[in-house]
């Protein structure tokens, strides 16, 4: 997608792929920390490039006009980018393994990434107390992420890869 024009088709599929980001979280919400919005992010970064920043815009505006604003949304500012920016990194990578271990590892540390905002507040202290009280929390994360990327992280990123070629390809 880089150095592409953004037409209007393009604009709609990626506002179309925060939603379902969206609604993807919001019919998991049931099962504590297993969701498919990670997996999302590592295939919507591997098949469409820096199409997935306005995506992850739009999928964060989505989620405080949802969910309201709290410090959470603080965290969300950076934590998708995160796994994005990594995500970016292995872009070439093949295997199911590689992707599960790091869908997996990024779980594992959601809680610790998302408590840096209490830094500034309460020191190491708060950071600390916020990250250890979700821990189990973050093995679940963990646990989901892996098993969901080392299922659907191929096929997701087929399937997206072929109709992103057909957004591109109609005029």
């Amino acid at each position: 997608m880089e150095r592409r024009r953004m037409t209007t088709r393009k604009l709609v599929a990626l506002s179309l792929l925060a939603a379902v980001m969206v609604g993807l979280q919001v019919a998991l919400a049931a099962l504590p920390n297993i969701e498919a919005v990670s997996l999302l992010v590592m295939v919507y970064t591997v098949v469409l490039g820096s199409g997935v920043a306005y995506i992850l815009a739009v999928f964060v505006v989505l989620e405080m006009l949802l969910w309201g604003v709290h410090t959470w949304v603080l965290s969300y500012l950076y934590v998708w980018a995160v796994l994005a920016a990594l995500a970016w990194l292995l872009r070439r990578m093949e295997s199911r393994l590689g992707w599960a271990l790091l869908s997996g590892a990024y779980g594992l540390s959601f809680g610790a990434l998302c408590a840096l905002v209490y830094l500034p507040v309460g020191g190491w202290r708060m950071f600390a107390a916020t990250w250890v009280a979700g821990i189990p929390f973050d093995l679940l994360h963990c646990g989901g992420n892996f098993v969901m990327a080392l299922l659907l992280f191929r096929p997701c990123r087929r399937v997206l890869a072929l109709l992103w070629e057909r957004i591109e390809g109609e005029k």
